[in-house]
């Protein structure tokens, strides 16, 4: 049975429920996505071309397929800020709706960003401690480096986490679960379509692993938004989880440009790897039974 604070976060969604809307705005935001990550793409190709000469673009955009320089990743990051603005515009178009309700009341998003980021900051603080005991990672960025780049990095990131939450738990679960009642449907569907998203060729054998954990992270944060009726806690697991994933120890072979450390094994590994990344979805599980507890008082 949902919860009366997601039956308010769903009531704006309800005013204009249609399905053809819905697909159409889900068009809109991939055609802002894709707009604002080429127009990115295109200043930042004129600026190479204006210090490299135009036979650096190729390698400079070669370099984003496995992005190990910070510039890199920052770039990357930025490439969500078509997505972010694309489903605040669909929202408002279509079914005329304010950025509020995508977010849910304020005081409870703040409440619920805060408990769940220093939940998965403290549990993952502790699992770096026990990491640098007894399998340390291989040292990678330099920390004065890391510094610099830090303020435009974690802005970057909050875009980052935000678009994705607002499209999938602000928009997509919110509009289906004004349109059907059936769980599998507004629950389920936005979670899967998520993790498929996530699909990485480059794990190789761990690609089940991948594609799992991306799945039992989109199925928590959407408990999270049903039990609290805001996209808090959601957006406060992703922040975190992405801050550590990116910022801290990054997987060899992934988006290592901006971490501190990187993992001794590539994602595609076998063996340890694929138990690291099996502990890593049993952590997830333990961290939002536990964000859930606190916030459930």
């Amino acid at each position: 049975m949902r919860t009366p604070q997601f039956e308010s976060f769903v009531s704006e969604a309800r005013l204009y429920p249609e399905l053809w809307r819905v697909l159409l705005g889900l068009l809109l935001i991939g055609f802002m996505s894709l707009s604002g990550t080429a127009l990115l793409l295109a200043v930042a190709s004129m600026v190479i071309a204006a210090q490299l000469g135009p036979m650096g673009i190729l390698p400079f955009l070669y370099g984003l397929v496995q992005p190990d320089r910070p510039v890199e990743v920052v770039l990357l990051l930025g490439t969500f800020g078509g997505m972010f603005l694309g489903v605040i515009v669909a929202a408002g178009t279509l079914h005329f709706r304010t950025p509020r309700s995508l977010f849910g009341p304020f005081g409870a998003w703040a409440r619920g960003f805060g408990v769940a980021l220093g939940v998965i900051g403290a549990v993952y603080g502790v699992m770096c401690g026990l990491l640098f005991m007894f399998d340390a990672p291989v040292p990678n960025l330099d920390f004065g480096a890391w510094l610099r780049w830090m303020p435009v990095a974690i802005a970057l990131l909050f875009v980052q986490i935000a678009a994705e939450e607002l499209v999938f738990r602000g928009y997509l679960q919110q509009q289906l679960a004004a349109r059907f009642k059936a769980r599998w449907i507004w629950f389920w569907g936005p979670a899967v379509i998520f993790a498929g998203l996530h699909w990485a060729p480059e794990a190789g054998g761990n690609l089940p692993l991948v594609l799992l954990s991306a799945l039992t992270f989109g199925a928590i944060a959407a408990d999270l938004t049903e039990k609290t009726g805001t996209l808090g806690a959601a957006m406060g697991l992703h922040f975190g989880h992405n801050f550590m994933g990116l910022f801290v120890v990054a997987m060899a072979d992934t988006l290592t440009g901006l971490a501190l450390f990187v993992s001794p094994e590539p994602i595609g590994a076998m063996g340890a790897q694929s138990l690291s990344m099996g502990g890593g979805i049993l952590l997830l599980v333990a961290i939002w039974w536990v964000t859930r507890r606190i916030l459930m008082r």
